[in-house]
C-alpha cells in the first residue's frame, strides 16, 4: 500500500493550510488526483486561485462569503451545522465515486471545535474510508478519536506571531 493514510495538521500556529496544500501540490505532481474543500472559507483563497490551473486537482465550492464562527448568531451556527453536515456528505461521496488519490478537509477540525459539525460523521467516513485514499485534516485541538484514526499528527506551534503587533493577515502571507 503507497496511499491510504490519514495526516492531521493542528495546533495555534500559522502553517497548517500551508502545509496541508503543498502535500495536496506533491501529490498532484507525481500524478495523484486530489479533492479539496475547504470549511470556514470562502471560494476565493490565494491558495485555491494558483491550484485551480493544476489538472489533477479538484475543488468543491462553499460559501462565498464566511465569518469566524465567534462572529456568527445562534441561527447562523445552526445553518452551518446543517450546511456543513451535506458538504461533507457530498465531498467524501465525491471522493469515493471519483476514486480520489487524496482528500483534504481544510479547516475540518476547527469547524468540529467550533461546533459546526458533527465530529461522528467525519470519524465515520475515516472507519469506511477507501483504502487508497490518503485524507488531510486540519485545525486546532483534534481529541483523541481524531487522532487514534490519524497516522501522522504534526502540531505547529506559534512562538511569534506578527498579529501579536496588530498585524493582520495579510494577502498571499496568511490569507
Amino acid at each position: 500500500m503507497t496511499t491510504g493514510l490519514v495526516h492531521i495538521y493542528c495546533g495555534n500556529g500559522k502553517g497548517k493550510t500551508t502545509t496541508g496544500m503543498g502535500l495536496c501540490t506533491r501529490a498532484a505532481g507525481y500524478g495523484y488526483s486530489v479533492l479539496i474543500y475547504q470549511f470556514m472559507k470562502n471560494n476565493k483563497t490565494s491558495e485555491r486561485k494558483i491550484l485551480e490551473v493544476v489538472d489533477n486537482i479538484t475543488w468543491i465550492n462553499g460559501l462565498d462569503q464566511e465569518k469566524f464562527s465567534f462572529q456568527m448568531t445562534e441561527e447562523e451556527k445552526a445553518e452551518r451545522r446543517v450546511f456543513y453536515g451535506e458538504q461533507l456528505k457530498k465531498v467524501t461521496k465525491e471522493a469515493v465515486d471519483g476514486d480520489y488519490d487524496v482528500l483534504f478537509l481544510d479547516e475540518s477540525i476547527y469547524t468540529i471545535r467550533a461546533g459546526l459539525l458533527d465530529e461522528q460523521l467525519l470519524l465515520d467516513f475515516l472507519d469506511h474510508k477507501p483504502e487508497k485514499l490518503e485524507v488531510i485534516l486540519t485545525g486546532q485541538g483534534p481529541d483523541e478519536e481524531l487522532i487514534k484514526r490519524a497516522d501522522y499528527v504534526s502540531e505547529i506551534c506559534m512562538r511569534k506571531h506578527p498579529y501579536e503587533k496588530g498585524i493582520p493577515a495579510r494577502p498571499g502571507i496568511e490569507r
